[in-house]
């Protein structure tokens, strides 16, 4: 009986024990919940600086003076004196179509203008001597010396030989036509650069033959490119384009000159949308913007790919703030959010019954706590934005972490400073 007494309290007194432990940690879960979560920030001072609103687009590199040479005739190629990379100047033989067919047509088109000609010749001599025998019939008639039946013969015969005559003059120029358009097509067998430039893109071999622009397009024969002014052709976002303006100016980075940069200025701004991808979730509608280069560089070549960073807008010494620094949250005290619901809409609280837009917000740092403020925003570069309103010189403004700012911090939050790391940024996505 002894021995069992003895393990009764044994089991007491680890029961009990285990008891106060669950007791302690329970109350010090309890303890532990009740203190607010404090969350590291890092603050920058709000300044004044120069802001250039920047759009980017890409795009390709080409002459802005070219000319695709097709020809108007078909025929076979029998002359072709130039390369490409060849320099030819304005006038200058570039094709020659063999042109014995043309010749061919020229020639019967000349002899039909000689036998229309003839032709006319013996109308008008068969219509003076109808003419004449037709006034020598009316003077006679005037004397009472022929009959009206006769008058009115002669007066036929005049007539027939006037419309036969007025006839021949209609062939003749029919034919003064068909040869001028023979001798035209003659004339097209030989093909002459319209323009003092590079023979940028040749397509044909001599011996081939080639369809004339009669036959759909005709044949691409070659490309003609003064290469001494050239552009960037890019495609800018429906949503960007409205910010450009012909004059900007724009800095150039092609990809087959690494770092180095080219100056350019917009000179046309395209009025018709390029869709791609039209019907789906993919769709996408840009803007051509054509962008001239200043300067030259003998080494750009037509095709080359590019990025262009277009300046829109410039602003001196305004009130900014880095751009992360500022995110949307909904006009409402209570910061309701429909289950899965974009951010950027309109979402409609339901205590009240009213909708409420997003509005753009910053966070200052004060007394170790996190204070919203509404701002008004303006222009913005890679790294910071205008502030027009809600914020002076001097305020802290919360820069970082951007997950803290666009989703956890709200207005009172404990926070805690802590140095930003200058080797990385916060990303704005």
């Amino acid at each position: 009986m002894g021995k069992s007494n003895k393990n009764n309290k044994k089991k007491i007194i680890i029961f009990s024990t285990l008891g106060l432990l669950v007791i302690a940690l329970i109350v010090i879960a309890i303890i532990n919940g009740n203190k607010e979560k404090i969350t590291k920030v890092t603050v920058e001072k709000v300044q004044k600086r120069n802001i250039t609103q920047v759009v980017n687009a890409t795009g390709t590199i080409d002459p802005i003076d070219k000319v695709v040479i097709t020809p108007e005739v078909t025929g076979e190629i029998v002359q072709l004196p130039v390369q490409e990379g060849d320099f030819v100047k304005k006038g200058t033989l570039l094709i020659r179509i063999k042109p014995d067919i043309y010749i061919a047509q020229r020639n019967r088109a000349v002899a039909s203008l000689e036998a229309a000609k003839a032709s006319l010749s013996v109308s008008k001599a068969n219509l003076d001597k109808v003419e004449a025998e037709f006034e020598r019939i009316k003077k006679l008639f005037t004397k009472q010396l022929v009959s009206q039946q006769e008058l009115d013969v002669a007066k036929a015969n005049y007539l027939s030989a006037k419309g036969q005559y007025e006839s021949q003059i209609a062939n003749v120029r029919q034919n003064q036509e068909s040869l001028k358009e023979q001798e035209e097509d003659l004339a097209k067998t030989s093909i002459y650069s319209p323009l003092d430039g590079v023979v940028s893109k040749l397509n044909v071999e001599l011996g081939e033959r080639v369809l004339g622009s009669g036959f759909s397009q005709g044949t691409d024969i070659m490309t003609i490119a003064d290469l001494n002014n050239m552009e960037a052709v890019v495609e800018v976002d429906e949503n960007d384009v409205v910010l450009v303006s012909v004059g900007d100016t724009a800095n150039i980075s092609i990809d087959a000159f690494g770092e180095e940069k080219f100056k350019g200025v917009v000179y046309q701004v395209g009025n018709s949308a390029i869709a791609a991808n039209l019907g789906t979730q993919d769709q996408v509608v840009n803007f051509e913007v054509k962008i001239k280069l200043i300067g030259k560089n003998e080494k750009i070549k037509p095709g080359m790919s590019c990025d262009s960073d277009i300046e829109t807008e410039t602003k001196m010494n305004v009130i900014s703030v880095p751009i992360q620094s500022v995110t949307a949250r909904m006009d409402t005290p209570t910061n309701y959010k429909k289950e899965n619901s974009d951010e950027s809409e309109e979402i409609q609280a339901p205590t009240n019954g009213k909708k409420h837009k997003l509005q753009e917000i910053v966070f200052i740092y004060k007394d170790g706590k996190a204070v919203k403020k509404p701002v008004k925003t303006g222009i913005s570069d890679d790294d910071y934005i205008e502030i027009i309103s809600g914020l002076s010189v001097g305020n802290e403004v919360i820069s970082g972490p951007y997950k803290s700012i666009s989703r956890e911090l709200e207005d009172g939050s404990q926070v805690v400073k802590e140095e930003k790391s200058n080797s990385s940024k916060f990303s704005k996505k």
